[in-house]
């Protein structure tokens, strides 16, 4: 059984406010390239090549004191998790064999052994850049599909406004509204990310919001009769703007909250002013979880085939921000919460 260097990038300390690369660690131990005898149930070990890198792990790196949490805490010491794509080495379940590639769950490291191999899914689509699984193939097209489809429920002539609008998410919710026929202006924290939205990605404007004193006059200007749908990625004063902007039975995805999450004191976010319109215009604002949908496989697998067909024929075009080797992976996930990624930030560990 062969022994082999597993490098992984590890937390060291809990975090309060925003994280620093000092927070994480990049450590090799070693891995056997088989899964070990006498475990409980099947597993299957896989050599991790595409790393997501996602705003959402801030959560998991605080000690939280709540009793109910989306997922759990990362564990000091141990490598941090985020979804992924995979080869299989080895597998004691059925339905994977070596050589299979496979997106999921897994671990910020170049070995992982899941456990839990009914949260892998197979790839299909190996025409297609493997690292399209980590984004727009995996669990970001996902959201955006779902969020798009099943929460917005766009219509055909419709005002459509997305914030983190160059993201992981958001650039591709928005190529999908521009497809459902609406209009779409996205938000964003720079000026060449905003000419990306515009040039690449055929959003029909598109709003720097840190050159606009007054963002509710900005959604204003670019809505002059409202907003019918808005996919909100960032919540505090953007959601509130958005609020007050919104039209008559307007809808409200609540996607993410990455303005929140680095807040040391949550009485310190911004107070919400605009709520009473909620109830004034007959708004829904509804949360919801990407995990949900991937559950269903039937409902990811149309997703999927029909999202490759976009991608095939040029209707959506994918922007990623890539990282080479794990070395670089904190830096990355650091540079998220100051706006250095443009598109999907992903880690290369391995090409094959």
């Amino acid at each position: 059984m062969a022994e082999v260097r597993n490098r992984k990038v590890v937390l060291k300390r809990y975090v309060t406010g925003y994280p620093t690369e000092d927070d994480m660690e990049v450590v090799d131990g070693t891995v056997h390239l088989a899964v070990p005898q006498g475990l409980p149930a099947s597993a299957v070990l896989v050599k991790n090549l595409y790393l997501s890198c996602d705003a959402w792990m801030r959560g998991r790196m605080s000690k939280r004191d709540e009793t109910i949490t989306v997922v759990n805490d990362f564990v000091l010491g141990e490598a941090l998790m985020n979804f992924g794509v995979s080869k299989v080495v080895d597998s004691t379940h059925p339905d994977y064999h070596a050589g299979d590639l496979v997106w999921g769950m897994t671990g910020w490291e170049e070995y992982t052994l899941v456990t839990q191999p009914a949260s892998l899914v197979k790839i299909n689509h190996t025409d297609l850049p493997l690292s399209y699984y980590t984004g727009v193939l995996g669990m970001s097209g996902l959201t955006a599909f779902a969020g798009l489809f099943d929460v917005c429920k766009p219509k055909k002539g419709e005002t459509f406004f997305v914030s983190a609008a160059s993201g992981a998410v958001g650039q591709i919710v928005g190529q999908l509204a521009k497809l459902a026929g609406c209009h779409v202006v996205g938000s964003v924290g720079s000026d060449e990310k905003a000419d990306l939205l515009k040039s690449k990605l055929g959003f029909d404007d598109a709003i720097n919001y840190k050159k606009e004193p007054d963002l509710g006059a900005a959604l204003r200007r670019c809505f002059p009769e409202g907003i019918d749908v808005y996919f909100d990625n960032v919540g505090g004063e953007t959601l509130d703007a958005a609020l007050l902007c919104m039209r008559p039975r307007g809808r409200v995805a609540v996607c993410g909250m990455v303005s929140q999450y680095n807040l040391e004191d949550a009485a310190a976010g911004v107070r919400m002013c605009n709520l009473p319109w909620l109830v004034a215009k007959r708004v829904r604002m509804e949360g919801f979880n990407v995990a949900d949908y991937l559950a269903d496989a039937a409902y990811y697998r149309r997703f999927e085939e029909e999202m490759a067909g976009y991608l095939r024929d040029g209707r959506v075009a994918y922007v990623e921000d890539v990282v080479e080797g794990l070395h670089g992976a904190p830096a990355a996930l650091v540079g998220i919460f100051q706006g250095r990624n443009v598109g999907r930030q992903l880690i290369v560990v391995a090409r094959e």
